[in-house]
Formats: structure tokens, C-alpha cells, sequence
């Protein structure tokens, strides 16, 4: 299998230009945006710049249409595969590119441009394909012909997140669409590597010509509005202002990763932005987040989804199972809403919280990881207040530690990292840096578990 060097940002680094945010797309709730143009541009001529963070995996059946321009009979798209290469198809399957890579990393940001001139002579040249400014590699079926009118900025329906016939929807964050009409335009017009670590990073560019547009995602009242100054607005399909998101390629949040599950047997369903885990079959699911730390201070919130029951909340060092779900592993610790938790060698213990006892899915949990200190803890909050302390045992101090959560059939947590959450924040409190959208504001000293204070306290 092939994946694509040096092409997953992590947001990592000092931008020097910051994208402050992006927009969920649930392919569950049939979510995407969509445009018809009032007139036909450069249909010849056109560059697409986009960032996407993917949230859900392809399940080996079906494909995730992430752009197109279909006139009714013939369209222009991207799309992820069933095997999550990415396809770049002019000519509704007459004309398209397969590339060798694979893009199965959900805890980072990718940054595709199309760009499209099929007046060169030289039929390589008419359609390239470049992710984290570096051009994919990857087979044609058959070249475009030289010269050839394609369905993207035509005057008929556009889509971002969705095929025509509603079978092929996209599950992640979009940041920062920016279509170029009438232009071929390189990589480096809309990012360039950083200087000391080589990480691809964005800079500031706009959308031009007769259906250029810049998607920014700026205004929770206006999601689909052009910030390019052409107007070009784009409407929403089953969107709301709170699937506006903070999680961007300049700071990325932590999610839950679909990839790092407990146990083949207990594999749940990862939604809403990566931010939930259902169970799929059986009666247990469990997941770790993306982002491990092995130092720091650091805060989270979770509240409790569908029946209040044996749910767990906690952390999990970087370990490999064989078998269980996860709490019956070693370096495990979480607590169950029926103030029970797991300690890291697996044994169950009572918990004296009995506040832990009482909840109801109105309560936010919030969880603080101290790997700082010379006794290493996590405490745990309940509307704010603290209601359980526990030390790390020494197994775990100095291991790597991730967020962890197991479910119980329809018992549950919904996560807030601070990027994204699909319940409501009345509070819209975030941490000393500024960072995140918490309901509670973090302990003084703890931060959100994202790439900017990653890169500052990580």
C-alpha cells in the first residue's frame, strides 16, 4: 500500500497566516453545500484549492465525492475511493486519474489543488493534482483531449461534500475553498513549506475570475458566504451555525481516530466530527483520540449520550491489544457513570465520587491530565467541580497518554476537544491561550488539546 510522504498537516508550526475556521460535513445527515452559477466561466482553464480533514474511512464499498460539476448527464469531480486513493475524474468516468496514494490519516489536515488547462499541448500537463504542495503520482485511463470544455465552472449544479445522486457523501471538516476561474495555478499560490520543518502550510490567496470564490466558513449566520468579494455565495444543505468549527490546518484539534480501536471485535462508529463513538455490533465499542501527549496540562469535556450506564471516560497509554475492549488491558484508567473505574492493571474498583452517580446527559463532564507534575494525575469535574482525583501509577507516568472512551450499546459520551462539538456551548469559555470552545473554562495552566499548544507546552 502507498501513502503519500511529507503530506499530512498536523498544524504544527508558526503559519505567520492563521485560518481561524471550518465547516463539519456529516455524510449520516446527507450534509454538503452546493452552487449553480448564474453563467458559465472558463471551463478550460480553472485551478481548486481546498483543505480537508477526513473523519470517517471508506468501509471498502463505497467511494466519498468530495467536489462536483454535473450538468445532467456528464460531470467533473474528486472523489476518495473505497480504498481511500484519490480519483480525479473531467469526464464522468471517461477521463480520470487514480493516484497511488492512500489518505487514511484522520488526525491531520490535507491540502488538494486541482489544476486544470487542457489547451496545453502536452497532455500531461492538462490536469495535475497536488496534496500538501507535492504532485501525486498515480495513473490516467485516458488523458483529457486537448482543449476539451469540462463541466466545473459551467452554469450547472456544484456540489462540495456530495454526488448528484445522493449515494456519496463526505464525513470531515472542509477549510478555506478557493476556486480560480480562468487561471492554472501552481501549489505554492495558496501555501509553501516552512523553512525549518518542511511542514506545508497555508498563505493567504483569493478566488478570481468570473466564478471565483473563497469559502472561509467566517460567519456561523452566513456559513456559505464568498469572501473572495464576487458574491458568489453557496447554500447549505442540512448545516447549522453549530457545525462551524475552530479545528483548521493552522491549529488542529485532537479527535477521536477511526483507525486505533480496542479490538477488531469491538469496533464502534465514529460521527460527528470524530467527536462520538457508537457502538456497530455486539455491545461494546471503544476508541482513543488522535493526539497523545507525554508531558503538559491538559483539558477535555465529554457529557453523556442515550442511557446513562456503563459508559467510561479516561486514558490509555500507546498500547497494542490482542483482545478485550480496552478496559481489561493494562495501562487503561476510566471512570463509568456509575462511579466505577478501571486502574491501569485492569482490576475494577469502586469509586468514593459518589456525585458520578447522578448524572444525566444535561451534566458536562470535564477531565484534566496533569503530566506535569511529580505525582502525576487526572482529575475529573462535574459542571465544574471537582469530584475525583486520581494519581498515575508509575507504570504509566512517562508513557504516552491519550484520551480513551468506551461505550455500552446506546450508552455513551459526546467529546469536546474545543474544535468541534455537536452539543450546544452556552459559555464559550477556552483556555489562557484563547484556545477552544469549552463549556467550563479549563483549570488555570491547562490547554486544549490542539496543535498550537502542542507546539508551545507538548
Amino acid at each position: 500500500m502507498a501513502f503519500l510522504t511529507q503530506a499530512a498537516n498536523r498544524g504544527s508550526i508558526s503559519t505567520g497566516y492563521d485560518i481561524d475556521n471550518s465547516l463539519k460535513f456529516e455524510a449520516d445527515n446527507s450534509e454538503y453545500i452546493y452552487r449553480t452559477p448564474s453563467s458559465s466561466g472558463n471551463r478550460k482553464t480553472w485551478t481548486l484549492s481546498f483543505w480537508i480533514k477526513r473523519t470517517e474511512l471508506a468501509d471498502g464499498s463505497n467511494t466519498m465525492r468530495v467536489f462536483e460539476a454535473w450538468d445532467g448527464s456528464t460531470g467533473t469531480s474528486g472523489l476518495f475511493t473505497a480504498a481511500d486513493a484519490f480519483i480525479l475524474d473531467l469526464n464522468a468516468g471517461s477521463n480520470y486519474f487514480t493516484s497511488n496514494a492512500k489518505f487514511r490519516d484522520c488526525s491531520a489536515w490535507y491540502h488538494f489543488v486541482i489544476r486544470v488547462d487542457t489547451t496545453q499541448g502536452t497532455a500531461s500537463e492538462r490536469a495535475r493534482v497536488y496534496v500538501n504542495g507535492l504532485e501525486l503520482t498515480g495513473s490516467w485511463n485516458s488523458n483529457i483531449g486537448q482543449n476539451t470544455d469540462l463541466t466545473w465552472n459551467q452554469n450547472v449544479a456544484h456540489n462540495f461534500a456530495r454526488f448528484h445522486n445522493n449515494d456519496s457523501f463526505v464525513s470531515g471538516y472542509y477549510s478555506e475553498i478557493i476556486n480560480v476561474d480562468g487561471q492554472s495555478l501552481a501549489p505554492t499560490s495558496f501555501g509553501e513549506f516552512d523553512e525549518d520543518s518542511g511542514i506545508w502550510k497555508p498563505k493567504n490567496a483569493n478566488g478570481g475570475g468570473t466564478n471565483g470564490f473563497k469559502l472561509e466558513f467566517k460567519s456561523s449566520g452566513s456559513l456559505g458566504a464568498d469572501t473572495s468579494g464576487n458574491g458568489h455565495t453557496w447554500s447549505l444543505n442540512a448545516i447549522a451555525a453549530a457545525d462551524q468549527a475552530t479545528d483548521t490546518p493552522t491549529n488542529n484539534f485532537c479527535t477521536l481516530n477511526p483507525l486505533w480501536t480496542a479490538n477488531p471485535s469491538y469496533v464502534g462508529i465514529i460521527r460527528n466530527g470524530a467527536t462520538t463513538l457508537r457502538y456497530s455490533s455486539g455491545t461494546k465499542a471503544s476508541a482513543k483520540a488522535s493526539i497523545g501527549v507525554t508531558n503538559g496540562k491538559w483539558y477535555w469535556e465529554a457529557m453523556p449520550h442515550g442511557t446513562i450506564g456503563s459508559q467510561y471516560l479516561g486514558i490509555q497509554t500507546d498500547v497494542t491489544f490482542n483482545s478485550g475492549t480496552g478496559l481489561s488491558q493494562d495501562y487503561t484508567m476510566a471512570i463509568n457513570t456509575t462511579g466505577r473505574y478501571y486502574s491501569h492493571s485492569g482490576s475494577l474498583s469502586e469509586s468514593s465520587a459518589g456525585q458520578f452517580t447522578n448524572l444525566t446527559t444535561s451534566n458536562v463532564i470535564g477531565v484534566a491530565l496533569d503530566l506535569d507534575s511529580s505525582t502525576q494525575t487526572i482529575k475529573y469535574y462535574k459542571d465544574g467541580s471537582v469530584i475525583l482525583s486520581l494519581n498515575l501509577t508509575d507504570d504509566m507516568q512517562g508513557e504516552t497518554i491519550f484520551p480513551f472512551i468506551q461505550n455500552y450499546e446506546s450508552r455513551s459520551f459526546n467529546l469536546n476537544f474545543g474544535g468541534y462539538t455537536i452539543n450546544t456551548i452556552s459559555s464559550a469559555a477556552s483556555d489562557d491561550n484563547d484556545y477552544g470552545t469549552f463549556e467550563y473554562a479549563p483549570p488555570s495552566g491547562y490547554y486544549a488539546l490542539c496543535s498550537k499548544n502542542l507546539a508551545e507546552y507538548g
